[in-house]
């Protein structure tokens, strides 16, 4: 595992959980408003975070944290992504792992081995729209198996989308939507400026409050569990 970054302490990104963030280095997107650039652009790269730092820092906070949310990047990239998950369930901690579904076969295998109980999966656009949206090649078939094995999996999770006005209209999120039926939840994150792999988007502005709402109400409408972020 290569990591580029921990967070110690965290109540808001594994749900009922006091968790940590372990964030792995590398990403085959390159979604414009990405806000980890350190751990997406190799010209951006931070120096490395020991692995054994952080397998030290977890050791010594069994007693005091509940779980640990392994992200991005994008964490199926690294192969013994497996081994790490099984030290974090050895240790007594519950595992949330956020993806880009782009490698169902990892997913698959630490779904099938008890490795993770809380999914979380970003849905970048519909598929039609994915490759202009991300900046990168994207086999959709992936990101269909991923969603699948996911809604197949029996474990709490959530799709989330950022909303960014440049880049995708409501009928877009619509038909993501659709992709969707039966999930526990999806979220739309509103776009924020800030640090981000894409500065020409720095004047974006955020999605207009009342159109948002709209779209909520809207996917509500279809009997899916929308929320908001």
């Amino acid at each position: 595992m290569v990591i580029g970054g921990l967070q110690r302490f965290s109540l808001s990104d594994f749900p009922g959980m006091i968790s940590a963030i372990v964030f792995t280095r590398g990403c085959g997107f390159r979604c414009p408003y990405c806000h980890n650039p350190e751990l997406v652009d190799p010209s951006r790269f931070d120096k490395e975070f020991p692995l054994s730092e952080v397998r030290e820092f977890l050791h010594s906070r069994r007693e005091q944290l509940q779980g640990v949310v392994v992200t991005g990047g994008e964490p199926t990239l690294h192969d013994d992504l497996p081994s790490f998950l099984r030290e974090l369930k050895d240790m007594g901690f519950a595992v949330k792992l956020d993806t880009n579904g782009t490698n169902p076969l990892m997913l698959q295998q630490v779904v099938a081995e008890g490795l993770v109980d809380f999914i979380a999966m970003d849905i970048k656009a519909p598929l039609a729209l994915y490759e202009q949206t991300v900046k990168a090649r994207v086999k959709a078939p992936d990101i269909l198996r991923s969603i699948g094995l996911i809604l197949a999996s029996g474990l709490p999770h959530e799709f989330r989308t950022t909303c960014v006005d440049s880049l995708l209209s409501a009928d877009d999120i619509l038909s993501i939507a659709e992709l969707l039926k039966g999930c526990d939840r999806y979220v739309l994150q509103s776009f924020h400026g800030g640090s981000m792999l894409d500065q020409s988007l720095e004047a974006e502005l955020p999605v207009d409050e009342a159109r948002l709402t709209e779209i909520v109400e809207a996917l509500s409408a279809t009997g899916l569990m929308v929320g908001r972020r």
